[in-house]
């Protein structure tokens, strides 16, 4: 009988070996692959560029992220190289490398990298006073603080900065420890808005429309129904490209941000789920499509789209920290990776709500920021903004809400994972940013907001 038991025993045990190893071998691959690449590239960015502490945020943003697997990982931070290599049990290695100028780059195997030397970048000046500015209101600072507030310690909220522009002026800002407003944040798909405004470029000097075909090389063939897709439909979501950004180990999104050293080819050949024009859905492909017809009017280098975004849009807005990183073949990674400061990004809503233009100057066509917050379909999204327009139902697959009910209705937004917001507010002249590491997305900036709006309204004590 113990010998009987003992056979089963080893069979059942190598038969659970055999089903590992395939797995490992297929699903796992890739999922161990997308780990280790993003902790690279994220920890990567993290010191070279944001020059924070790696392991802290480590443990605030990539360990929570990890679903059990995270004590297999482990990381090494080369300074004189200038790169992070992580690995998943002694396998699986991402290498993540800084490139001056242009930020991270998560390298496919150990060959040469693109643009290795990066660029040096002319500095740009600040649009802001040198001295941090405290709100003088006791309501606003008040609100502020529910903002930096941890009111359940299990699920943190990790706000790392504030900053609020009303009628243009600074009128408060705050910092998390070890954060500043120059301390360049992961906007995740913040970035969507940034690409929306370098779109809106294009268009204002004639090398884009709007309602022209996509200028996808891959979608030329007259058979092709990616062909019908207009760059309008790209920047609306509704281009009949799947919705990529799944709770799945594996999506269309992190496939193409971490296993794809080329992602706009990969988006290219993705199947359309709709007819083009017909259904709303998000879409981290199309914006690396768009990003690809960027690349490719710049001149068709990372540094040539780099120095593109600061010529034009940074530079003019003094967003002096600002970088988005690239894919291998250089083209902007705009579905999800610049990193700016909170201050920038208050610029960067700012120039949104003065209609395209700072300091006299028209950066973005008359009419773009309304068009960009205009309603696609029944949905509640715009083109490249989220809108306010809708205040029932939810987001599909994710499973929520459109917008911000206790706020006004012409409220409109950028929206970036993790707790990342520029939100505009025309009728108030109010522009709030708020950036930080909240994994379960319950960061309170729709409250923070009502409230400045409600101190902002308050009428003056009597004397």
């Amino acid at each position: 009988m113990a010998l009987r038991f003992l056979k089963i025993t080893l069979v059942t045990l190598l038969v659970l070996l055999l089903a590992g190893a395939i797995w490992i071998g297929t699903i796992g691959k890739d999922l161990f692959r997308t780990a280790t690449g993003s902790v690279s590239r994220s920890l990567c960015a993290t010191v070279f560029l944001a020059r924070l502490d790696p392991d802290r945020m480590f443990a605030e943003e990539q360990l929570p992220m990890m679903r059990g697997i995270g004590w297999a990982l482990h990381y090494e931070v080369d300074r004189a190289r200038h790169e992070v290599r992580t690995s998943m049990l002694g396998g699986f290695t991402a290498r993540a490398v800084y490139r001056e100028g242009l930020g991270c780059l998560l390298a496919h195997g150990e060959g040469t990298v693109p643009e290795a030397a990066g660029f040096r970048t002319a500095p740009i000046a600040s649009a802001y006073p040198a001295n941090r500015v405290e709100p003088t209101d006791p309501a606003i600072r008040h609100a502020i603080d529910l903002a930096f507030a941890e009111p359940d310690p299990s699920h943190p909220r990790l706000t790392k900065a504030v900053v609020v522009l009303h009628d243009g002026q600074l009128i408060a800002e705050r910092y998390a420890a070890g954060y500043g407003p120059d301390t360049p944040i992961w906007a995740h798909s913040l970035t969507k808005s940034v690409v929306n405004a370098l779109i809106g470029i294009l268009v204002r000097e004639g090398k884009l429309r709007l309602d022209q075909p996509a200028p996808i090389p891959a979608w030329r063939s007259p058979t092709d129904p990616h062909r019908a897709i207009t760059v309008d439909q790209l920047l609306r979501m509704d281009s009949g490209l799947p919705f990529d950004e799944t709770d799945g180990a594996i999506s269309p999104m992190t496939r193409m941000l971490f296993l794809e050293p080329d992602m706009a080819a990969y988006a290219a050949r993705t199947p359309l789920d709709h007819a083009p024009g017909t259904a709303w859905g998000y879409s981290n492909l199309g914006y690396v499509l768009l990003s690809r017809m960027i690349h490719d009017a710049a001149g068709g280098a990372a540094s040539d789209a780099e120095r593109f975004a600061r010529s034009e849009l940074f530079g003019p807005l003094g967003m002096r920290s600002a970088v988005i990183e690239t894919d291998a073949t250089g083209t902007p990674v705009g579905s999800s990776n610049i990193y700016a400061s909170a201050c920038d990004f208050a610029r960067f809503g700012q120039l949104y709500l003065d209609d395209g233009v700072v300091d006299g100057k028209r950066i973005l066509p008359e009419g773009w920021a309304a068009y960009s917050h205009s309603q696609t379909l029944k949905s509640g999204y715009g083109a490249g903004f989220w809108t306010n327009l809708v205040n029932e139902g939810s987001v599909p697959v994710w499973n929520a809400p459109w917008g911000m009910p206790q706020l006004p209705k012409d409220m409109y937004y950028a929206r970036g994972a993790l707790g990342q917001y520029v939100v505009i507010v025309p009728s108030e002249h109010l522009v709030v940013v708020r950036m930080g590491i909240s994994i379960d997305y319950g960061t309170g900036t729709g409250d923070m907001v009502a409230a400045i709006i409600a101190a902002l309204h308050r009428q003056p004590a009597q004397p």
